[in-house]
Formats: structure tokens, sequence, C-alpha cells
């Protein structure tokens, strides 16, 4: 046994050698390398680190997993003949695929990648062997590892993985029954174990390879899982406690079993139902100087001053220190000087922005002030200028452990990132003022099959209206409502927990899929569930019996500001400042959430009778509504005195987008970093933000059977595309 450095050294060195001042140390050191440059090696184990990597590694670790990143380089030849100068570049996107793989590099940075690299190229080199790890278990199915496994696939003959699970990000080391999951490290004297899910890999390759790579995986859950692994290795045929996995391009090459209904993969991409690519949501990278809290409207109207020629560079820096602050590509003089007296300041532009899911601030949307708001796109902004026009929002690819669902509805123009892994934007209705070049049709007649008004038409792809004709709705283009049909439909679809939970690897890798029903009556009932959902998402949509009005007694008692001594709160004396301890500035004044205060409680007999009388409306039973809103409540506190009482469990963990809604609000909101405490009408938004999630909850039983019976009577999608070329 030698102690080396496991990263390094596998090269014979090309300079003289460094000799080690002592003797002993230089024979092991000498023995290392021998081993490394000279000896094949068949089997390499290893528990690689946990931490992700950080800083800059030594020279020969430089570019160890850039394979795994999608990175390679090409030898130039230099004039004279020889070696020239090496271009890098990125094979980033699947060559068959338009849309590409979308790597995010940074998640090929944790160590255990370079050690995985190390035993790969070992015994790749060898030509037979191999490889088994402990490790953090990120690689068997997260987006960004797709080149990592494709690589597996191609050097390895027989894999197999078990999956060890207790990872605290993704499941609060919970099993899928809500029980304890504690880490395969947990111990007495150290119960957290480690923060990360773990899985143990056995990768072969044989001398005489085979023609296809066999994988087989299998989980292991619980507070016995070490017990049962180990038992498990006395079984007289191991291999028939595995399942067979199936790694493909449609699924990223996971390792892991899909989790898809039985036709998902034939079912439509999102993206193929609108007749434009999306659009992504606005960037702005100067701090937020442009998105602002919405009783911040001044700091805004200091672009006017920004604007304006006779005010000089140093008169705006003091004034909009985060106006002039370079950054990266980002030149602030250069940008000033772009602007200044070419650009008109106009207070329309002052617009509502959803920032994160039910956060709204205000934001300068201006396409002419780029690059000081770096990206609003010109046709975007356009789209919303329609009257009554709204947006159908999801993302290409998850990149949070909890998504929630990965859509989002809303009338007004989103941030990027708005929802995790980007805020892709299909209007529901589009504008053109001429012939659209975006298109993804085949032709750029796309507008001539039915007749638009004004210009306006349903931003609906040729297959799409195919498939509505199919039904006997002829043309999608007449009013909003027809236009929304298959968004509204794809909604209640998305919002259902069957869907989501049936479908999750599938949702997971790529664009959603959707089914589409085979008849128009069933079409009909899911886009009104799905108006249902809209309403409840769009903020600027008051909703009768939730937000306004007499509200139903089921949400009548939820997120109620109350007093601990049940006195009237008093905002003078700070009774509204969040002090809990919901947020804090990270690295770079990053604003991350904070444990904050929480009491967890039975429902009280109150609350319980409201809940009951709410669920008969709904045609639920009390056992139903709480098996959606959860066994037990919550009161969610601002301060050491006042707190919204009873927010149930399951809207207080609601998810949309990767983002847990409350808490990501309440994390903006704390004094450290808004600087200031909540107005009345701020404490109201957390009050209606929860009956409007919980009013979604309690629609999931209804949205479930929509979603069975669209499933059973669901229309054949590559007919439209057949019908459509006829």
């Amino acid at each position: 046994v030698y102690l080396t450095n496991a990263l390094t050294g596998w090269e014979p060195e090309k300079k003289p050698k460094d000799r080690l001042p002592f003797p002993e140390l230089q024979e092991e050191h000498d023995a290392a390398e021998k081993v490394k440059c000279e000896v094949p090696i068949l089997v390499i184990l290893g528990n690689p680190p946990y931490n992700a990597f950080a800083g800059t590694s030594p020279n020969e670790e430089e570019g160890m997993v850039e394979e795994y990143k999608g990175i390679y380089y090409e030898q130039k030849t230099s004039k004279r003949g020889g070696p020239g100068k090496q271009i890098k570049h990125y094979r980033l996107n699947d060559p068959e695929s338009k849309g590409g793989w979308g790597i995010k590099k940074f998640n090929l940075d944790d160590l255990y990648i370079r050690f995985f690299r190390i035993a790969e190229r070992r015994i790749v080199k060898g030509g037979m062997g191999i490889v088994s790890y402990i490790s953090n278990f990120s690689y068997l199915g997260d987006p960004s590892f797709v080149i990592m496994r494709q690589r597996f696939l191609d050097e390895f003959d027989k894999l197999w993985f078990d999956c060890m699970n207790g990872d605290s990000r993704e499941t609060g080391k919970r099993t899928p029954e809500g029980k304890s999951d504690p880490s395969v490290f947990s111990t007495e004297q150290n119960k957290q174990g480690i923060r990360v899910g773990t899985t143990i890999s056995l990768m072969v390759r044989k001398k005489d390879r085979r023609k296809k790579p066999q994988v087989q995986f299998r989980h292991f859950w619980g507070a016995e899982k070490r017990i049962e692994l180990l038992e498990s290795l006395k079984a007289k045929n191991v291999n028939r406690q595995y399942k067979t996995s199936k790694p493909e391009k449609s699924n990223r090459y996971s390792f892991r079993p899909s989790n898809v209904a039985r036709n998902y993969l034939s079912w439509p991409l999102l993206r193929e139902l609108p007749c434009l690519h999306p659009y992504n949501g606005p960037i702005e990278r100067r701090g937020n100087s442009l998105i602002v809290f919405p009783d911040e409207k001044e700091k805004l109207e200091l672009l006017r001053v920004y604007l304006d020629p006779k005010i000089s560079d140093q008169e705006i820096e003091a004034i909009a220190p985060r106006f002039m602050k370079t950054s990266g590509e980002f030149s602030a003089d250069m940008a000033r000087l772009a602007l200044k007296g070419k650009v008109q300041f106009d207070e329309s532009r002052i617009t509502k922005y959803p920032f994160k899911p039910f956060d709204i601030r205000l934001a300068y949307l201006d396409a002419n002030i780029t690059p000081l708001f770096s990206r609003p796109s010109p046709d975007l902004l356009k789209q919303a200028t329609i009257e009554h026009n709204s947006f159908f929002i999801t993302r290409d690819t998850a990149d949070k452990k909890i998504e929630g669902p990965p859509f989002l509805f809303a009338s007004l123009v989103c941030d990027y990132d708005c929802i995790s892994g980007h805020a892709r934007h299909f209007p529901i209705r589009l504008y053109q003022e001429s012939q659209n070049k975006k298109t993804n049709d085949a032709t750029p007649s796309m507008f001539k099959a039915d007749e638009s008004v004004n210009n306006i038409t349903a931003n609906l792809s040729k297959a799409a209206r195919v498939y509505l004709k199919s039904l006997g709705i002829s043309n999608p283009d007449r009013d909003a409502d027809t236009a929304g049909l298959i968004w509204m439909h794809s909604l209640a679809i998305g919002y259902s927990p069957a869907y989501l939970f049936e479908n999750a690897d599938g949702i997971r890798q790529d664009w959603p899929r959707i089914p589409l029903p085979d008849s128009k009556d069933i079409l009909l009932s899911s886009a009104t569930f799905g108006k249902k959902v809209a309403s409840l998402l769009d903020t600027e949509s008051n909703v009768t019996t939730v937000t306004s009005g007499t509200v139903r007694p089921d949400l009548n008692s939820i997120g109620v500001i109350t007093h601990v001594t049940a006195v009237s709160i008093d905002p003078t004396k700070g009774e509204l400042d969040i002090t809990a301890g919901w947020g804090h500035f990270g690295k770079n004044n990053v604003v991350m959430p904070g444990k904050g205060k929480i009491d967890e409680r039975p429902y009280t007999p109150k609350e319980q009778n409201l809940i009951k009388q709410g669920a008969e409306k709904l045609g639920l039973t009390l056992k139903q509504a709480f098996e959606q809103l959860g066994e037990t409540t919550h009161d969610i506190y601002m301060n050491d005195v006042a707190y919204w009482s009873n927010i149930p469990q399951k809207v207080w963990n609601y998810y949309i987008g990767g983002y847990q809604v409350i808490k990501k609000w309440l994390s903006y909101r704390e004094k450290e970093i808004l600087g200031r405490g909540l107005k009345t009408e701020e404490v109201h938004e957390v009050m209606n933000m929860a009956r409007r999630i919980a009013a979604i909850i309690l629609l999931q039983p209804a949205l479930d059977e929509n979603y069975k019976k669209v499933k059973k009577s669901t229309f054949s999608w590559p007919d439209a595309f057949i019908l459509e070329k006829s």
C-alpha cells in the first residue's frame, strides 16, 4: 500500500524529478509512480471526496473532466508543417438535436467527477478491469452529466448501481413513504452523516467487449439500508434484485430506470405546440438596479437622470452607483456613453415584474437600454402589449432537485430566473407585423390557413392546428379563449400530481411532454380546469372566493396575521418587521434562505371544521382534504410576536419551478435585506399567496382525474404531422 495523490502522477514526468528530502518518502513516491505509469491496473476502488471543487487545480488536473463537459481540442498545423495552436471547442449539444443538451459545466466540478475520470482512463488504457466507487449520486440521472454517462456506456460492458439515497437536498432524508431516510454514513455519533445522496457503482470492462452495455439499478431506502445491502449479497442470483435500466437519447442516457407513463414518449413536447420558439425572460445583470420592490419606484426614475447627457458619470456614480459598476463583459462607462442623449426615459416602461412565483416587483423594461438591462427581448415585450395576452411559461430541462410543477402562467413578462432552468415564454397569441422567420413550421405561410384578426393569431404550430381541426375547431385565431385551449389544457395536466409523479424522469430530462385528448369535450373540460389554475397563478387576477369577495370557508382561516398575545399588531413597534431569520446575504450579496421560525402544530377544531365545510363543496371528504393539505399546519413567524397562522403543511412546502414559494418570498423580505419592515399590503400578499396555493392543492384530485381521462383517450400526435404534410 502506497500513500500517494490519486489525481496526479499518471503520466511520466517530462522534466527532471525533484528529490524529496527524506529517502523513505522518496522510495514510496517512486514505487507509487512505477505502479501508476507502468503496471497494468485491473481494479480501482474508492470513496472520493464529497465536497464540491473550489479554487484552481494543479496543472495536471486542468482539463481532466473537459471531455465530460463536452469540450475538445482541435490541433492546428503550423505554416511550417509542425504542430500549431490548439483550438478549444464545445460539444455542448447533441449533434442530432437542435435544442442541444444544455450542460451546466459547473455541475461537473465536484471532486468525485475527477476521480471517476481517472478510473475510466486507467481501465480503458489497460483494456479491461473494474471500477467501484461509493460517491455522490448526482451523476446517475442529473441532466448535466449526460456526456459522462455516454462515456461510461461506451467504455464499460456491465454496470451496476446501488442507489443508497439519503439526500437532504432532494428528499429531506425521507423515503417515498415519508419515513426517515438517513445517510448511509449516519452513525450514533454522527446522525447527520453527509448531506448528499450516495450510490455504490460497479462498472466492468471486459477484454471481449459487448455490443450493447447492460445497466442494472436498485434503490435502498430507510434506516436499515446498510443491513439490507449486506444481506442482499447472500442471494444466489444477485442480479434478480436489480431492475434493468435503458439509457437512451430520449432520457439523456439516465442510469436510473425511467419513471414515465407507458406512452409518454409519444406525446408532443411542449416546444412542438407553438409556431414560434419561446422567448427567454429578461436578464438583468446590474445587481437588480432595474428590478425593485413595489414601493421603490423612485429608484427606477433615476434612469431619467442617467440618460441625461448634461450630468457627468461621476455624478451618476454618486446618485446611482449600481448603474456605474463595471463587471464581466459589461463596461459601465461605455454603456452610458452609448445610451445618454440617445434614449429617452419613458415612465410607461415601468411595469410589474414577476421576479419569482408570486413575488411581484417593478422593473424598467425597454429593449433600447441594452446593455444596462442585459436582454429584454423586443419581440417578447411587443407580445406583452397585445390586449388580454398572457404567457405559458416553462423550461427545457430541470436544474433543481425539487421542482414541483415546472409550469407558470402570467399576464406579465417574467424574469429569466423566475423559475429554475430559466423562464421560456410561450405567448398565447402573437402579433405579427410582417413575415416571421423564426417559425418552427416548414413553410412561412403559417397564418394563411386561418383568418387572423388585426394580425393577431394563435401561437400554434401547423401540427397543433391540424390537431384542433380534427376535433372540429377550425379557427383558433378568432379569440383569446380558442387560441388558449391547448395551453390551458397543458396547464391542467402540468399541475396534476399524478402526471408529475408518473412521468418524473421524462419531465426532468427535457421539455415536458403533454398528452392531447382525442375528444373535443375532454379538451374543453380540461381547458376549464387549466383556466382555474391560471387564475390562481396570475397575481393580476383577483379570484372570487379565494382572494376577494366572500372567501371560501376552507381558505378563510389560512394565513391570518396574528399576535402572540391576541392583541392588535402595531407596525410602529416593528411588529411587521421580518427578523426571524428567513434570509441573509451570501457571497457577492446573493440572498440566501434561512431556517426562520416555524411552529408546526395540529389544526384547531375551528380550522378543521372550516376545512370540512369547504371540502364538502368541492366534493371531498375531510380525510381527502387533509391528504391534500397535510396532516399538520404551521404558524410562520415574522418576528417574536407576529406570525401568519394556519399555513398547512403542504401549502408551506409547495414548490413551483424549483422554488419553495412562500419561503423564497420571505427570504427577500428579511429586514436586513429589505431595509424596512413589511407594509400591511405585503402581509396580505403572503396570506393571499397561501390561499391561492391551498386552492390549487385542493383542486389536485380533480386535476388527477382529468389527467387519467386524457391518458385513456389520447390523440396520436404523429398523426398530426402526417396530416400536416398531406
